[in-house]
């Protein structure tokens, strides 16, 4: 590929294809690129990075991007690399991505710095002198509203996945009169009714289940209970659930492990739970034991859409479906990418308006004095910089 030169007001955008298994999101539509390009930036989409999002490249090339062949001339030519999921090792080149980009590069994307299993991957992105964002930090906040992701794609895994819950079950979701005689509806348990449990109980409740809900937060039950949903109180004091934001806190030991015990008496009559309890910037709170998963129904479902950040459930395996002692547990990280155009629509339109705010004449600047900043950035000046990732790394 022919070095493509910066001009004086303009970045380069790259945009490469998604790697991880399954996963046909993109992070910017024909309709995103044209903005950039309106805004004066060149844009560099890899071969084939939306077809699985219903893009293809001719529409890229119409909105005024280049279309390239390989994923290492998009990170050779480009100062911006907008990407869906945390940089991974890429099987077709036999090279991790963090290792297709160069000192000086940004990088936008969901990363889940908290997370164990991308601690070796934030650490490289650190040595290698790459300026990393990560997406799922932009603060809920009125000012941040058109640029959160995270909520968006929460609202397609709630829907999405209590869908895959309903395909696993063995049995009728909703009540169902038949000439054997009267099936009773499913019971379905939602932990945590943020965006995605909230949108999941909604889905449970249309589908036909009898819908339970539990969350730390007064507000969050309120809403829960809104849709229909009876409550499974915690016991946990306002003054330890609730942060700046009316976000969840961390809890003691003590306070989560009496919250374990509510969960525990009502987990066996569950056919279905629903987990997407998370503290922001930290790993998701351990709300499942394998002991308790002991208890349930056979051929029940779990479904843990916090595996990003470690999982609600103890024995979710990442990435995967499993099943273990008779339960079906869905530890799935990429369900918005079985939603690929929706959620490319939402995801991108979110990305273009976070690039937008974060631009000055013609440049990334990044003034960490705003909290929109503050709470994405990940790695800067060779070191990892992100509070949670730090505090889960144990201080490294």
């Amino acid at each position: 590929m022919e070095r493509i030169e910066r001009s004086n007001q303009q970045m380069i955008i790259g945009i490469p294809k998604e790697i991880m298994h399954d996963e046909a999101r993109v992070s910017a539509t024909p309709e995103s690129v044209k903005n950039y390009v309106e805004a004066g930036h060149q844009v560099l989409v890899e071969h084939n990075a939306g077809v699985g999002a219903l893009h293809v490249d001719e529409e890229y090339i119409a909105a005024g991007a280049t279309v390239v062949d390989t994923a290492q001339e998009v990170y050779d030519g480009a100062e911006l690399i907008l990407k869906v999921k945390e940089p991974l090792f890429n099987e077709q080149t036999g090279k991790h991505e963090v290792d297709m980009m160069h000192e000086g590069q940004k990088l936008i994307t969901f990363i889940h710095p908290a997370a164990p299993i991308n601690h070796e991957m934030v650490k490289n992105l650190a040595k290698a002198g790459v300026t990393s964002l990560s997406i799922e930090g932009v603060p809920r906040i009125s000012r941040a509203q058109n640029m959160d992701a995270l909520t968006s794609m929460s609202t397609c895994a709630g829907y999405k996945g209590m869908i895959m819950a309903t395909s696993d079950l063995e049995k009728f979701m909703p009540m169902m009169p038949t000439a054997a005689g009267m099936i009773p509806p499913c019971k379905v348990l939602v932990i945590g009714v943020g965006v995605a449990g909230l949108q999941a109980l909604a889905t449970a409740k249309r589908l036909g289940a009898v819908t339970y809900a539990s969350d730390i937060r007064p507000a969050a039950m309120e809403q829960a209970t809104s849709l229909g949903a009876k409550a499974i109180e915690t016991g946990v004091a306002p003054e330890l659930a609730i942060g700046e934001g009316g976000y969840a806190l961390t809890l003691p030991e003590d306070v989560l492990e009496a919250e374990r015990a509510k969960i525990a008496a009502v987990l066996p009559e569950m056919d279905v739970v629903f987990l997407s309890a998370l503290v922001p910037g930290c790993l998701a709170p351990n709300l499942i034991t394998e002991d308790m998963v002991k208890t349930m129904k056979r051929g029940s479902v779990i479904v843990d859409i916090a595996i990003d950040q470690g999982g609600n459930c103890e024995i979710t395996d990442p990435g995967v479906k499993s099943e273990k002692h008779g339960v079906i547990i869905e530890g799935i990280k990429n369900i918005p990418g079985m939603l690929a155009t929706s959620s490319t629509y939402m995801y991108s339109a979110n990305m273009c308006n976070l690039v937008t705010y974060l631009t000055h004449d013609g440049e990334l600047q990044l003034d960490e004095s705003d909290d929109i900043v503050s709470g994405m950035l990940t790695t800067k000046d060779g070191k990892v910089v992100h509070a949670g990732a730090l505090a889960a790394m144990g201080g490294e």
